[in-house]
């Protein structure tokens, strides 16, 4: 079975020390837009803003 092309994997990166720390899934249909989460960054160590990344 073909794996679903709605849904997209996507990378995060930490908003203070610009790494790339997460990668995570999003349906591209849904979510058109560029996602934001707070997440730990575990060099800050504590919880800050990351974005999606291209």
């Amino acid at each position: 079975m073909a794996k679903n092309e709605k849904r997209i994997q996507v990378t995060l990166a930490c908003e203070q020390c610009k790494r790339r720390n997460y990668i995570t899934t999003k349906n591209k249909m849904n979510d058109r837009e560029r996602i934001e989460m707070k997440k730990f960054c575990r060099w800050d160590r504590q919880h800050t803003l990351h974005k999606e990344t291209r």
